[in-house]
């Protein structure tokens, strides 16, 4: 049964020990729609099975006809029965959807799904999926919206063509991937955003039989296959999830040693932490971090190798804990500062001007009741939770389940007083 944290519990803490790394959601939950593409099965290992996201996925191909076998860090799926291209799927939706379209439509030539779900973030909210019609659309599909479902049809199947990207967008690069390696012919992705968890999608299906070239931030060139095999793969290790436990150990003046550590993968983010007083020290199998003294930082989100979205409330969080001013740009999700107002009540002093959060820094925190608005948001807030004083109540904290591996139990194995506390009966 799928569980949701309806409440975290955060009380001031020193981390001291080791942790390891788990699977990433980003990369994780797109493999799971590229499982699609194949009849035969699919083993992942290094698998991040506690994720709600990962768990809410699994039981998505499960009513598609697949069948899901799960333990603690690797998943079996195979296909117990003839694929369906409608996802009659009740419960909360997630943005994974769109991938699940696309997998669908190139395989079966339809696919039916609930609107995406996710994360709302930025001052425009949801995120929109005009790029992921278009691109469906660019390899011959029919796409419309019938009551709370996204539909497409290609009774012919999908062709391929060349997409030009106006932006840089994950998902859109992902699903043009999934949906070219089906597709008759040759699909060119333009502008595509090249980045960990697009090359670990692109690794698995070349493991799979899928022909693929990357020809850097310029194109990536997909010559379409009649049909892909199974495999057995390696989930890379989430680059988000290591700068938390990194961050978190700076903070709170800890000594931690973060094992299965995507160094490669956040050369940048780890240089601006150096420059910014972290102090961390690499080994054979990760790193050492051993406190430091946080200090401001001026960053800016953009497409990679640079410093991610999703890394911008962790950022918020350390620049809180320096004395001076820092200064956060998000240049992928302009406005995505609605934690901003949570921080508040804890003590945080900040000011929006136009698109640039300016955090000032080096004030006492104090714990206070706040909302997890979004995951990343929720994170920023367990953070800031190990530092302040007192008590700090996150409710929603589902959202923070939603792409964190088993955060309360590894956070207690270094000392983090993180706590769910048991739901009243009534």
């Amino acid at each position: 049964m799928i569980r949701e944290s309806a409440a975290y519990v955060v009380r001031p803490s020193r981390l001291e020990g080791s942790v390891a790394v788990s699977g990433a959601k980003n990369s994780a939950l797109r493999l799971l729609a590229a499982s699609l593409l194949t009849a035969e099965d699919v083993h992942l290992t290094n698998f991040p099975s506690a994720l709600l996201d990962a768990q809410i996925h699994a039981e998505m191909l499960n009513v598609l006809g697949k069948t899901c076998t799960i333990n603690e860090t690797e998943i079996v799926i195979r296909e117990a029965a003839s694929l369906s291209s409608t996802l009659d799927w009740p419960g909360r939706s997630i943005r994974n959807t769109l991938l699940i379209l696309g997998a669908l439509t190139a395989r079966t030539g339809a696919g039916a799904v609930p609107l995406p779900g996710g994360c709302s973030i930025g001052e425009t909210g949801d995120r929109k999926y005009d790029l992921h019609v278009m691109l469906l659309e660019r390899l011959g599909a029919r796409v419309y919206q019938d009551g709370s479902m996204l539909c497409a049809e290609a009774p012919h199947g999908l062709v391929g063509a060349d997409i030009h990207l106006p932006i840089r967008s994950t998902g859109a690069t992902e699903n043009a991937i999934i949906c070219g390696s089906l597709a008759k012919g040759v699909t060119t992705i333009w502008n595509p955003h090249i980045r960990p968890e697009i090359i670990d999608l692109i690794k698995f299906l070349r493991s799979m039989g899928a022909d693929i070239q990357v020809l850097g931030q310029q194109s990536i060139v997909v010559r379409g296959r009649e049909g892909l095999a199974g495999t057995r793969y390696d989930v890379l290790p989430d680059n988000v999830e290591a700068l938390t436990w990194l961050m978190a150990s700076v903070i709170t003046g800890g000594d931690v040693e973060i094992r299965n550590f995507p160094m490669v993968d956040l050369e940048v983010p780890l240089i601006f932490l150096r420059e910014s007083g972290a102090k961390f020290y690499t080994g054979p199998d990760g790193i050492i971090v051993r406190g430091g003294t946080p200090y401001p930082v001026e960053i800016s989100t953009g497409p990679y190798p640079g410093i991610n979205s999703d890394m911008q409330p962790l950022f918020a969080i350390y620049g809180a804990c320096a004395k001076g001013e820092s200064r956060l740009i998000d240049l992928r999700f302009p406005g995505r500062y609605q934690y901003a107002a949570e921080l508040a009540k804890m003590g945080v002093e900040s000011e929006v001007s136009g698109n640039l959060l300016k955090i000032r820094g080096g004030h006492p925190l104090k714990g206070a009741r706040v909302r997890a608005a979004d995951l990343r948001a929720g994170a920023a807030l367990v953070l800031a939770g190990l530092v302040a004083d007192g008590e700090t109540v996150i409710e929603d904290a589902w959202q923070i389940d939603r792409g964190y591996c088993n955060l309360v139990a590894k956070m207690s194995a270094l000392g983090g007083r993180v706590t769910v506390p048991e739901p009243v009966a009534g």
